[in-house]
């Protein structure tokens, strides 16, 4: 499978912004998938994760009530709306994914990558 995210740009605080994932190739409908962001200096972190079949989600606590991830399996596509953007949200947003639909936050559970789309948020 394939991942390109884009949807990435520059923000002021309490901005908004949508991001996208388009899988493509040998997709699943029991994909598990996720955003994980690097900011400038710091490891790679956890964002969300959700499960296509039956659409559970998981959020790191750094963005609980902010964002929301979605996906649309006809579309092949997973989204994450980023609501109330603060400074400290600036960094390079990654969607992963993997082919079964546990739910994980660990950064090696996830076999592919996307390239990255950058999200800068101004103070």
């Amino acid at each position: 499978v394939q991942l390109q995210a884009f949807g990435g740009g520059l923000v002021q605080t309490g901005g908004s912004l949508r991001l996208s994932c388009v899988a493509s190739g040998r997709t699943s409908s029991n994909f598990g998938t996720a955003w994980f962001r690097q900011a400038p200096g710091k490891e790679r972190e956890f964002v969300s994760a959700i499960r296509w079949s039956g659409g559970n989600t998981v959020y790191a606590d750094s963005v609980k009530g902010r964002f929301t991830i979605s996906r649309d399996r006809a579309d092949n596509t997973m989204y994450l709306q980023m609501n109330s953007l603060k400074p400290e949200d600036t960094a390079v947003y990654y969607c992963a994914a993997k082919y079964n639909g546990i739910l994980s936050e660990m950064r090696r559970s996830y076999a592919y990558w996307g390239q990255g789309t950058e999200v800068t948020v101004s103070s």
